[in-house]
């Protein structure tokens, strides 16, 4: 079963503006949720970070707007708007803002 989360088929959406900043925190939005992954929107305001961890499975990181600094099995990467980024599945990785900025995650659980 696959759940589309608020957005109607045959429209066209601009990514960036579905999810608002928020000052000293982190909003998220799912925007598609299924057995094999989901879509979420996450809007980084400055100074904040998602501490290490890891998945099962491979995600995606789109960078919308803005420049994410990201930690992948130990070597900081730095992806600007318009970028994506491999997290491997079973990786440890952690994501900061030193300034805020937007992306677009994709888990794959297959």
């Amino acid at each position: 079963m696959s759940d589309n989360i608020g957005l109607e088929a045959a429209q066209a959406y601009k990514l960036s503006t579905l999810v608002e900043y928020a000052p000293d925190s982190i909003v998220s939005r799912t925007i598609q949720k299924s057995p094999a992954g989901t879509i979420t929107l996450f809007a980084f305001a400055a100074g904040q970070e998602l501490s290490e961890h890891s998945a099962p499975f491979n995600a995606w990181i789109q960078v919308l707007e803005g420049q994410a600094k990201v930690i992948i099995g130990g070597k900081p990467v730095t992806a600007d708007a318009g970028e994506i980024l491999l997290l491997p599945a079973n990786v440890p990785h952690a994501v900061g803002a030193e300034s805020r900025f937007k992306i677009l995650l994709t888990m794959l659980r297959g």
